[in-house]
């Protein structure tokens, strides 16, 4: 699956470790298969756990859906909390929601102890009213999330206004999100894990596998093998071209990233910026100054159309953002297109397929992944190490 196309902005802003190729046998207790984000977070928490773990990608590290990341880490979702509890419940979409919230915490504190700086700022996000008739959708959704203690204020025009050039209906700006250079993040992680034991590999390509009682042999393009006690498939949207999961959903989404300007002035306090809309625009600044802008979201995954369009995308999001900052004087300098990944029901994917045991699929699908990422992590070290997670439940659509 040709993943990304396009001036990707993120693997310039790093040089990437290089990790071997596997060459010979190995045993493990815990296979990942997937060096991205979603690996990256488990292998992080998992080499706190003295666990005996191996980390393979088919690629470099990061380089595979991670690149094209815009790096917006926020404990709302695509999903608001209203329809979440109205899926699943109130008990359980609230916890789903402080998951999140839990997640960027966890970040925040982990951060200051790794070696690369992944810049990953705290910012409050701007979600407002596409147009007047989702006003009365987001006072809904502002009291649910008041009443479960969620840190959010209600903004009416006059208050965006005052904050922004651009006026929209109405909003709801919450605390406590973050962005963070997804490439630079990955890699840190593995680089901590690596650090503390874990082994690496990429250039691995896992092409077939087998089980016996106690564990599973994975065979790899360069004909080694693997044997594991259990494993992690954290491939991303490749996975659905493995094991196809009837609740996900595979579009193309598009973003761009400009030069650097001198100052973000109307830009209240740098927030993230998203929509009520679907598919939704999305927008945050780098620490360069640049503006990171994505969306346009379409439903194929035909490489020949998505890359035969980013150049026109390019300019629609380089126009919609001059229209929200008017004087910024902005140009697109990276652009590309992408595989994105979501689900019907919203929930990201933790799974574990009868006919596969002690093989987790871990699938951050939607518009939250390096937060979901964080919460697989936390899931398994817990999982792992007393065998059991009591969050694990609220992942699991049956409960």
């Amino acid at each position: 699956m040709n993943l990304k196309s396009g001036k990707l902005f993120w693997p310039q802003t790093i040089e990437a470790p290089s990790f071997p190729m596997l060459e010979e046998d190995i045993m493990c207790d815990v296979l990942i298969i997937g060096g991205g984000e979603t690996g990256a977070h488990i292998a992080y928490m998992l080499s706190q756990t003295g666990m005996d773990v191996v980390v393979v990608d088919k690629r470099k590290a990061a380089h595979g859906s991670t690149s094209a990341n815009t790096g917006l880490l926020q404990f709302s979702n695509d999903k608001t909390l209203t329809s979440f509890i109205h899926s699943f419940g109130e008990e359980k979409g609230v916890r789903f929601y402080q998951l999140c919230y839990e997640a960027l915490n966890t970040l925040d504190e982990i951060v200051p102890s790794l070696n690369i700086d992944p810049y990953f700022i705290r910012r409050g996000s701007l979600y407002f009213a596409s147009e007047e008739n989702d006003v009365n959708m987001l006072k809904k959704e502002y009291e649910i999330l008041k009443k479960h203690g969620f840190p959010v204020e209600f903004f009416t025009q006059t208050d965006i206004e005052k904050r922004y050039p651009f006026s929209k209906p109405a909003a709801l700006y919450t605390k406590g999100d973050a962005e963070v250079n997804p490439v630079r993040l990955s890699l840190a992680l593995l680089d901590k894990a690596l650090e503390r034991g874990i082994r690496i590999y990429a250039h691995t390509e896992i092409v077939g596998h087998a089980y016996n009682r106690e564990e599973i042999h994975f065979f790899t393009n360069n004909k080694r093998r693997i044997t594991a006690k259990k494993a992690i498939i954290a491939t991303g949207y490749e996975a659905q071209t493995h094991k196809a999961d009837k609740n996900a959903v595979l579009t193309s989404s598009y973003a761009i990233v400009t030069n650097p300007i001198p100052h973000f002035e109307g830009w209240f306090e740098q927030s993230l910026i998203w929509e009520t809309a679907r598919p939704y625009l999305y927008c945050r600044t780098y620490v360069d100054g640049r503006i990171i802008m994505g969306g346009l979201d379409e439903f194929t995954i035909l490489d020949e159309y998505r890359d035969k369009h980013i150049l026109h995308k390019r300019d629609l999001l380089l126009a919609e953002l001059k229209k929200m900052f008017p004087k910024y004087n902005l140009q697109a300098e990276y652009y590309w297109g992408a595989t994105f990944g979501s689900t019907h029901d919203g929930m990201p994917l933790l799974t574990e397929y009868p006919d596969m045991p002690n093989c987790y699929f871990a699938l951050g699908y939607g518009g939250n992944g390096t937060v979901y990422s964080m919460i697989f992590a936390e899931i398994f070290k817990e999982l792992f190490t007393k065998g059991i997670s009591k969050n694990l439940a609220i992942l699991n659509r049956k409960s």
